[in-house]
């Protein structure tokens, strides 16, 4: 009887074990489903034909056949055809080929290359200043005292013509006296009339100076001297009673009603500004004012201190809002060109080179060699290497850019023959 129980509890446990499972089989068809799914996918992964096996420590480590890796004696890894980078026509890189599931787990975003209209854009701080050619200085030929003033302060607007001040000359009024003494005599002595007469012009006497000294016969004590130009004092030296030397400036007046704004470009820039670039100027303190203007000068030196050269860009200014000495914004834009653009996160910068990666419909992302352009907001121009409409990585790029370098390497050292059981 006792050697009976033995048997007869083995056989209960071994009916219990069958009802179970039968039990499991009826309450888990998803489990068993997904069971018989991963069975057939790696019946199919294994109809794929091996092309060698790789240390999963060390995947440059290869052999052409199963085992255990020498160092770590894991157990070596099998890598199927398709799986192995191709070589690209971009040294050192090799395609890369992801499912969209592993390109959406690591984070691919893709953009277009398309052809778009652009221009390289230069930003810079600017100043603005008179322009120099409508900038007069008034002096006198010849010694004298200031009689009157007739412009006593800084920063007045005058007009061409306006009396400025008035100077007493005994030497002015001798040379007036000597030319109505010729002109007495302008028949026993010509020369001496002309020659007097040359004299008063030489010291900037008007015509009508001349004409009225030569109607009335009376030399004047003292000579009126008017603003040769329209505009605004900037300096004043003249003071009533002061003498003046021939060549003492006494006024500096200049005409506002076109000025300069001188833009510091950085020399790094200076290849993107040519001469006739239409540029923009705007000020923080008069804002939804823009004022357009043309690139006329670039100084031929750079400052050694901030690496910049000024640029010139004349402005119109006839309403005067734009004061000598203010600050600006410059932007010069060169002219718009149709020309083939990808986002620029796209574009990877090795270094000697650029590289990007074109998608293809298949998840093939193939590494190409690039040229770049001009950089416009969120776009760069390619001038070879991509065509438009070409689908090209724009989110996720180092991490593709590792693995096609890691799979380039690895295939050089497989040709170099480093074989496990060699």
């Amino acid at each position: 009887m006792k050697t009976k129980i033995p048997w007869i509890l083995s056989a209960l446990l071994t009916v219990a074990l069958v009802v179970m499972a039968l039990d499991r089989k009826g309450q888990e068809p998803e489990t068993m489903a997904a069971a018989g799914d991963e069975h057939a996918a790696h019946e199919t992964k294994a109809e794929r034909r091996i092309l060698y096996w790789v240390d999963p420590m060390h995947p440059a480590y290869k052999s052409d056949k199963p085992g255990t890796a020498p160092d770590c004696g894991m157990d070596l890894v099998p890598i199927y055809e398709g799986e192995d980078g191709a070589a690209s026509a971009v040294e050192g890189y090799s395609t890369v080929k992801m499912s969209t599931e592993r390109q959406q787990l690591i984070g691919v975003q893709t953009g277009k290359a398309e052809t778009r209209s652009i221009g390289r854009t230069v930003r810079a701080v600017g100043r603005v200043a008179v322009d120099e050619t409508r900038l007069h200085t008034v002096t006198t030929k010849f010694d004298g005292y200031i009689e009157r003033l007739y412009v006593d302060y800084t920063g007045k607007e005058v007009r061409r013509g306006q009396p400025l001040f008035s100077v007493y000359s005994p030497e002015l009024l001798a040379t007036q006296q000597e030319y109505l003494l010729a002109l007495r005599a302008v028949k026993q002595s010509p020369l001496l009339l002309e020659s007097a007469r040359r004299r008063l012009q030489l010291w900037d006497i008007s015509e009508a100076d001349i004409e009225q000294l030569q109607r009335t016969g009376a030399a004047r004590k003292s000579l009126t001297i008017a603003s040769p130009t329209s505009g605004f004092v900037l300096s004043k030296a003249a003071i009533e009673g002061v003498r003046v030397s021939p060549g003492q400036p006494m006024f500096e007046i200049a005409n506002l009603d076109r000025v300069w704004v001188l833009a510091d470009v950085y020399e790094s820039e200076l290849a993107m500004v040519a001469l006739g670039t239409p540029a923009t100027v705007t000020l923080s303190y008069l804002p939804g004012r823009t004022f357009t203007g043309n690139v006329t000068f670039i100084t031929p030196t750079v400052d050694p201190m901030t690496r910049t050269a000024k640029v010139r860009i004349e402005v119109d200014n006839r309403d005067g809002a734009l004061k000598p000495d203010m600050f600006a914004d410059v932007v010069i834009a060169e002219p718009q060109r149709n020309v083939t653009v990808v986002p620029e996160s796209a574009v990877l910068a090795t270094g000697k080179r650029s590289v990007l990666f074109v998608v293809h419909d298949d998840g093939t992302l193939e590494p190409r060699e690039v040229q770049t352009g001009v950089k416009s907001e969120r776009w760069i121009e390619v001038r070879s290497g991509v065509e438009p409409g070409e689908t090209v990585a724009t989110q996720a790029n180092f991490l593709i850019d590792s693995e096609s370098r890691l799979k380039s390497a690895l295939a050089e050292m497989s040709g170099a023959g480093h074989q496990h059981g060699q």
